[in-house]
């Protein structure tokens, strides 16, 4: 689904600009947490928190709490996204630059595309607004199939 040939060259973009946003704002980013986010970000599906555990292994004493504080952590800095309907986790490709977006998720080969769509944004902040609703912020979620798994690609 992702348009991504080089994805090494997404792991280093997620990573640098964790490293720019934790310095800007005097953030540590610590070993575990940019090991968690370079785990999220190994392909372009999404990753659960138990499944982020067993692989750092006994790298790092990866408890549960660790581990969710961590993915709070990433959450809080714009540097992922959490996909509610599978309760995983995405890299965000352009931290800190939006706060509503939309996700295609594949129920075939299980990629998440993250969208952002001002439109899209501004459709529903109207709606709520109508009905006097102040949203925080905005996620939505749509399942399907991607266009390579259409075609026989999964």
């Amino acid at each position: 689904m992702q348009a991504c040939h080089e994805h090494a060259h997404c792991i280093e973009d997620a990573l640098g600009a964790a490293d720019r946003i934790c310095a800007e704002r005097g953030l540590r980013f610590t070993d575990l947490r940019r090991r968690v986010l370079e785990l999220i970000w190994e392909n372009h599906g999404s990753a659960k928190a138990y499944d982020l555990m067993e692989k750092l292994g006994g790298d790092y004493s990866a408890k549960p709490p660790t581990v969710y504080r961590t993915l709070d952590f990433l959450l809080e800095n714009g540097l992922v996204h959490k996909i509610n309907s599978l309760n995983a986790f995405v890299g965000c490709g352009h931290p800190l630059q939006h706060k509503d977006c939309f996700f295609l998720i594949c129920s075939s080969c299980d990629e998440v595309e993250e969208c952002c769509a001002s439109p899209v944004a501004d459709a529903l902040r109207q709606m709520a607004d109508a009905r006097g609703f102040v949203p925080l912020q905005t996620t939505l979620e749509i399942e399907g199939t991607c266009r390579n798994c259409q075609q026989g690609g999964h």
